[in-house]
């Protein structure tokens, strides 16, 4: 099965950071071709797509709905894999459509957010596909098969670090939105028997997907999502990620819009490198105040934290 995403570098960072409790390495999923850590489950779904071709189908055509990140993904590996793909984006995301073109996508504009225009693509456009068409839909966040791919970042940061480093790791912090990157980290952390190793989560105030599952007991869907995160503008949280919450290994945090931007701009003028602010969110647990790092446990020196720096559409709630 073929396999369109790429290992990533993983990088200490500590010394470039002032009053780290611990030492920070940086998972680098910008360093995808499609720009974000999206490639590793939606390349590794499509892969495996077409591996099972349906009977009597003789043609595959892949489907995306996303806000940006998942349809790149899915445009990207789509052509590397060398099929058609579309991708039916929120209106408000006129800004990827060129890029999303240039990898040879067809691109449809529909609805105010990513629920309205993931209900068309299923609905109308995917039904509206001939009959000799094999369609595979690509979720932006909640399938299984994404989580196996997202999880092999973990399988590549065990192998990156030495033994007794990789045995150090007290925490992996992640960016939420829908809740993908999540499980796939949490799939990796179980499947290469990092039990001990905690997952710092979070969101933002104006997207708590996952600070309102919490609360509720249960998957909430908002009623409205207006922020400028908008990669983590997930009307709900999987189901999934609720139940490894249960599990009592994770730490859920919020921050505000403003505060993943202020990181993401940090970063950029730190490492010279631009992310969006949804990747910021994860960036304020080592470049502001670092409170967050708390809830990780007593950490000392040697004991280190992963952050997984997604990566994203460069331009997207920043200047």
């Amino acid at each position: 099965m073929a396999r369109v995403s790429v290992t990533t570098t993983l990088v200490e960072v500590t010394d470039q950071l002032d009053d780290t409790p611990c030492r920070v390495f940086f998972k680098n999923e910008l360093e995808q071709p499609s720009g974000s850590f999206k490639l590793r489950g939606i390349g590794h779904l499509i892969s495996k797509q077409l591996a099972q071709k349906e009977p009597g189908k003789t043609k595959v055509h892949v489907y995306s709905s996303s806000g940006g990140n998942a349809g790149l993904a899915a445009a990207y590996a789509s052509r590397e894999l060398g099929v058609p793909c579309t991708v039916v984006l929120p209106k408000w995301s006129s800004a990827v459509v060129g890029n999303l073109e240039k990898l040879g996508a067809t691109v449809i504009m529909f609805g105010e957010h990513w629920g309205i225009a993931d209900d068309h693509l299923r609905n109308v456009i995917m039904k509206s596909a001939p009959s000799d068409v094999q369609t595979v839909y690509v979720h932006p966040f909640d399938n299984p098969v994404i989580w196996d791919g997202h999880a092999t970042l973990v399988d590549e940061i065990k192998s990156q670090l030495r033994p007794n480093d990789a045995k150090a790791i007290k925490g992996v912090v992640c960016s939420v939105g829908g809740g993908g990157l999540y499980n796939g980290v949490v799939e990796g952390l179980k499947r290469n028997k990092m039990d001990e190793t905690s997952v710092l989560a979070i969101e933002t105030f104006q997207t708590p997907t996952f600070s309102s599952a919490v609360e509720e007991g249960k998957v909430v869907n908002l009623p409205t999502i207006k922020t400028t995160t908008t990669s983590l503008a997930s009307p709900y949280l999987s189901q999934q990620s609720l139940e490894n919450y249960r599990e009592g290994k994770t730490v859920v945090k919020m921050v505000d819009d403003s505060e993943a931007k202020s990181a993401a701009e940090k970063y950029h003028k730190l490492f010279g490198k631009k992310v969006e602010a949804s990747c910021g969110a994860a960036l304020t647990a080592v470049l502001d105040s670092k409170v967050f790092l708390k809830d990780l446990g007593n950490l000392t020196k040697d004991d280190i934290v992963v952050v997984v720096v997604c990566g994203g559409i460069v331009g997207l709630g920043m200047d």
